[in-house]
């Protein structure tokens, strides 16, 4: 059985960063936003979906980000429709991509994992973190990227304190150097858990 290692962080806390990471130990990488990504490209899935309900959305046989996002902006209703339309089809390629890996162990990043109730789905949890005003500098750092932005986007994510007390294992990701000693050291675990048969969440591991 393959053991599912999920991951998640709140924004600016090197989540992508830790997930390539992990990839370079081996380990295959279901990626949320990257699931979206292919669904709204010309062909996907969720194109005729969300052009049923905004054809304005449509451009050039895809979904347009920046018109769905002005859309968005316009009408507080918009937002439960497109989960509605996208998440069962999100759920389906995460679904397809699990039943295809032969690996003993995968990650799975999601963004939203605690706020969307995903927890249930991993055998642990790993959450990255860094202090607030380093999160605050790597976001703004970020072209476009204004302070009101970043604080309507953490209205929406579930606390960094929240997160990490609900983590089975947390790496702080201060340097890139300590990450990556960090992110080997825990695959390494988990795969001594998988070999001696303890296929169980929740170590609590701190790295």
């Amino acid at each position: 059985m393959t053991y599912r290692l999920g991951l998640t962080g709140s924004i600016g806390m090197g989540k992508s960063t830790t997930a390539e990471m992990i990839r370079d130990e081996g380990v295959p990488v279901w990626d949320a936003d990257a699931a979206v990504h292919r669904l709204y490209a010309p062909g996907g899935a969720a194109v005729g979906p969300v052009g049923a309900l905004w054809p304005e959305a449509i451009e050039d046989g895809a979904v347009s980000r920046p018109a769905l996002k002005a859309i968005l902006a316009g009408d507080p209703g918009a937002l439960p429709r497109l989960e509605a339309a996208v998440h069962p089809l999100v759920a389906a390629d995460r679904a397809a991509f699990l039943e295809r890996t032969r690996a003993d162990l995968v990650l799975l990043d999601i963004p939203l994992l605690f706020e969307t109730g995903l927890e249930g789905l991993c055998d642990a949890v790993l959450v990255v973190t860094a202090p607030p005003e380093v999160q605050e500098a790597r976001v703004l750092a970020r072209p476009g990227m204004t302070a009101e932005a970043l604080a309507s986007i953490r209205a929406r994510q579930m606390p960094d304190a929240e997160k990490r007390a609900r983590a089975d294992h947390v790496i702080e990701t201060l340097s890139l150097d300590g990450a990556r000693a960090a992110v080997r050291r825990l695959v390494a675990e988990i795969r001594a858990k998988i070999a001696g048969g303890q296929h169980d969440a929740g170590s609590g591991s701190r790295h």
